[in-house]
């Protein structure tokens, strides 16, 4: 296993400190020290595996470390806080993804024999150890960057094989329920849709509750299970990230920003931002524009 990990961190080492596309569909990777706010970030369903380094996630009050010969597993879009660490030889962080696209974990899911269901209450991100079988999928698919001719005749059958070995592993059936649509997982993965791309509106979660088929008790305790925050501390993390990466662009002041994502009170708005990220937001948005330097 050693010596696959060190030819994927050959291959991976072109990465840069940001999420650097391979040219090959889905499958991206990256190094180094990352921007503290692109590390805070609503983070698309994915498949992620450590090569160097760790890195440290948080949603709500759940924290998840991922050590090298790791991968993480995020099945629903998720407001999370991160930070990347070096190895203890100095080594860059250095990681590859797959963005996951249910429609093709559910063709192959398709081919597979129906397991027994998870656990009714599941969190949508969790941690488990690589293993020879799957690392070695990913090298097939990371050499297709020395060999784009190749891409599109055998990048399919490789994502369907890093699936398949993900779905025969401890983390499978979260890959499952996303594929699923009577699940629970997908049927809060509506509400979740709904809630990133209208951050901005009222939010009733009994409207919420209804576009999931549940009752409120019920949507409540599987939202929170899924994503470790209730329906509306979810809003207000996207509005806070949504504001902040709003602020660090230069697209307005804080109160225009404010009423923009949603809020009613720019007062409320800064005390939360500032609660969030341990700065109010325009001196939150200097440090990270490299023009603050105290606190």
């Amino acid at each position: 296993m050693n010596t696959q990990l060190q030819e994927l961190r050959q291959l991976a080492s072109r990465a840069e400190n940001r999420r650097t596309e391979t040219g090959i569909p889905r499958i991206a990777m990256v190094q180094g020290e990352i921007p503290e706010h692109q590390l805070a970030a609503v983070y698309d369903p994915m498949v992620n595996v450590i090569l160097t380094g760790s890195k440290t996630m948080s949603v709500g009050d759940r924290t998840f470390r991922y050590d090298p010969a790791t991968y993480f597993v995020m099945s629903v879009d998720l407001p999370a806080i991160g930070s990347v660490h070096a190895s203890d030889d100095g080594d860059p962080y250095l990681a590859i993804s797959l963005t996951l696209k249910p429609a093709i974990v559910a063709n192959l899911l398709a081919d597979m024999p129906k397991p027994a269901r998870g656990e009714l209450y599941s969190p949508g991100f969790s941690v488990a150890p690589v293993t020879p079988d799957l690392l070695d999928a990913w090298l097939r698919m990371l050499r297709l960057i020395l060999r784009p001719d190749e891409v599109s005749a055998l990048a399919p059958a490789y994502e369907r094989e890093i699936l398949f070995r993900v779905l025969q592993g401890p983390l499978g059936w979260m890959l499952r329920d996303i594929a699923t649509p009577d699940s629970a997982l997908s049927r809060i993965n509506i509400a979740i849709q709904w809630v990133r791309e209208n951050f901005a509106k009222p939010l009733r979660v009994e409207s919420l509750a209804e576009m999931a088929a549940l009752s409120v008790s019920a949507f409540h305790r599987h939202f929170k299970a899924v994503t470790a925050l209730s329906p509306l501390q979810y809003q207000k993390h996207v509005r806070l990230l949504h504001a902040r990466s709003l602020l660090i662009a230069g697209e307005g002041n804080a109160t225009s920003i404010a009423f923009g994502v949603g809020y009613e009170s720019p007062t409320q708005f800064s005390r939360e931002y500032a609660r969030q990220f341990g700065l109010p937001p325009s001196r939150d948005a200097a440090r990270l524009r490299g023009g603050y330097f105290g606190r």
